[in-house]
């Protein structure tokens, strides 16, 4: 009888391969399967689903720190998974792993974020996917339990799959994990202000500033949860459509 193939996990991120984060996912991702990183070559957070169509892109081989192979793409997070589908892998990966992305994806963020955009690119082309996220920035934070909320998922995913248009979104503390809950995502939004400045040579310019506002409360909800200390999976999906909305309307003529 032929040997199995170990499964195929594809790990991506928005911080770039550099990125102490995905080093730290690559190490428990390789305790599953094989596993192949291709991720942007430079920092690429909060640039959402964007894709990347007048200029050429370009995959070019790298050794991450800790010695693995990679392949480093001049691209957004959902070029990398775009490219690596369609023309950088030798077989189709049996799961996607974006992140450990530094700084929460929890309630809008994931909107902005292009961890999250990753895993949700690699559910459109088919694949089960997860993103993951520490809620600290700082690149030295303790990932421990992010790598342990990202284990358990990726043992579920591999066990169970996951519904056609589904992708988990997966946020934990810094620090040991104390617990992993399903949530939902939280209702919040940014307050922007643009500091204005101007430049030596006399030409104005605009600094973004501004707070998260949280703006409903409730012990199921992702930021709420990550508040308690506790970490996070959230089913989120692509379909935009308001079904309840739709539902109410569908038959009123227009």
């Amino acid at each position: 009888m032929a040997n199995r193939k170990k499964p195929l996990i594809l790990i991506c991120n928005d911080d770039g391969f550099y990125s102490p984060g995905i080093q730290a996912l690559t190490e428990i991702a390789a305790k599953f399967g094989d596993i192949k990183v291709i991720a942007p070559d430079r920092q690429q957070s909060a640039v959402g689903h964007s894709i990347t169509i007048s200029t050429p892109l370009r995959a070019n081989k790298v050794k991450m720190q800790s010695g693995i192979d990679a392949i480093a793409i001049n691209g957004t997070p959902a070029d990398c998974i775009k490219l690596a589908h369609d023309k950088l892998l030798d077989r189709k990966p049996d799961l996607v792993l974006s992140g450990i992305n530094h700084g929460s994806n929890a309630g809008i963020n994931i909107i902005y974020s292009g961890t999250v955009s990753a895993a949700t690119e690699a559910t459109i082309l088919g694949y089960p996917a997860i993103a993951v996220s520490c809620a600290e920035f700082g690149e030295d934070a303790d990932l421990s339990g992010c790598q342990e909320a990202a284990a358990r998922m990726i043992e579920y995913v591999l066990k169970n799959g996951l519904p056609k248009g589904i992708t988990l979104n997966v946020n934990a503390p810094a620090g040991p994990l104390k617990d992993l809950i399903w949530t939902k995502q939280a209702d919040s939004r940014y307050v922007e202000e643009y500091d204005g400045r101007v430049d030596p040579f006399n030409r104005p310019y605009y600094w973004m500033t501004g707070k998260f506002e949280l703006l409903e409360n409730g012990n199921d909800l992702d930021v709420s949860v990550l508040d308690q200390g506790k970490a996070t999976v959230t089913p989120i999906q692509y379909d935009l459509t308001a079904h309840a909305f739709f539902d109410m309307v569908k038959t009123v003529k227009i």
